[in-house]
């Protein structure tokens, strides 16, 4: 038995802007982590914490994930979510699944299906199996941002009239969590209301391995502008330079250096075999927190 690692984020982009928002996600965040800190010290295995880290941030309706998702350009909401078990190496994910409260729960069912990455008409059939309730994700905050956007498209609002929303979210979406427990287990949770106003039928790199990937080696989620995550290979290729020897940091400030040449826009939560927990990023900020012992470290 080792002490265990958790680290949650709630999405990397530009700056919040708002003192009180940001108050008011460090406190969310904060008491998700505690939730899963405690069920970590109680032993809990590592795809149990990953997922259950998963659940709360999704009903939390200050990120874009589950409840708080975005709305896409046809007025839908479309989530993706994915799990990776890393002692079993074994992936897992939803794509494009609606009127679901909690897509990482779907993700999760899959872990230990021959058939582990359903699209949004294998979510629909998986939902109905599985029995999950109707549930409307959509959220005044993002509905706003929504009605916004239609205007602007359609050319209904002037050009000096002011949007109402007090926070800057492009680029900003996806949840995650990395995750050590006291056996020394590794596992990797990322789920995503994705862009908001996308084309119909994208898919982010949240159920792809650029997005998130684990192995006996590291547990990588990865959060930002979906496109240049899968154009890095983010996720998989930062475990890979781990699982090459070299040190979780160096493997993070080697990718951050490698995407800022290309103007890639992401960040990163991390965690390796001996409980060592990073991040990195290449936007303003990254929502992020984390444990191993009594303090929470802040990525903000």
């Amino acid at each position: 038995m080792s002490k265990p690692t958790v680290v949650i984020h709630g999405g990397a982009g530009r700056a919040i802007g708002s003192e009180s928002r940001e108050a008011k996600i460090r406190r969310a965040l904060e008491e998700i982590l505690d939730k899963v800190w405690q069920r970590a010290v109680d032993g809990e295995s590592a795809v149990e914490l990953a997922e259950y880290a998963g659940v709360l941030l999704e009903d939390c309706e200050h990120f874009n994930a589950g409840r708080g998702s975005k709305i896409q350009s046809d007025g839908s909401v479309r989530m993706s979510a994915a799990l990776m078990d890393g002692q079993r190496c074994a992936f897992s994910g939803i794509v494009n699944a609606q009127d679901v409260q909690n897509p990482t729960v779907m993700a999760a069912r899959l872990q230990g299906e021959p058939d582990r990455v359903l699209d949004a008409r294998g979510a629909e059939l998986l939902a109905r199996e599985m029995k999950l309730p109707l549930f409307d994700p959509v959220v005044e905050r993002q509905l706003q941002k929504w009605w916004e956007e239609t205007r602007k498209e359609r050319g209904f609002e002037a050009k000096d009239e002011e949007p109402s929303s007090q926070v800057d979210e492009r680029g900003m979406g996806t949840v995650g969590a990395v995750v050590r427990d006291v056996e020394g287990r590794l596992a990797a949770s990322t789920s995503t209301g994705g862009r908001g106003f996308e084309r119909i039928g994208r898919v982010s790199d949240t159920p792809t391995v650029a997005g998130n990937y684990a192995t006996e080696a590291a547990a990588v989620s990865a959060t930002g502008i979906g496109e240049d995550i899968v154009d890095e290979a983010l996720a998989a290729r930062i475990v890979v330079m781990v699982e090459g020897g070299m040190e979780l940091e160096d493997a993070l400030k080697q990718a951050m250096e490698r995407a800022r040449g290309r103007e890639r826009r992401f960040g990163v939560i991390a965690v390796d075999a001996e409980g060592r927990l990073s991040w990195a990023k290449t936007t303003e900020i990254l929502l992020g927190a984390g444990r191993r012992g009594e303090q929470i470290r802040w990525a903000f």
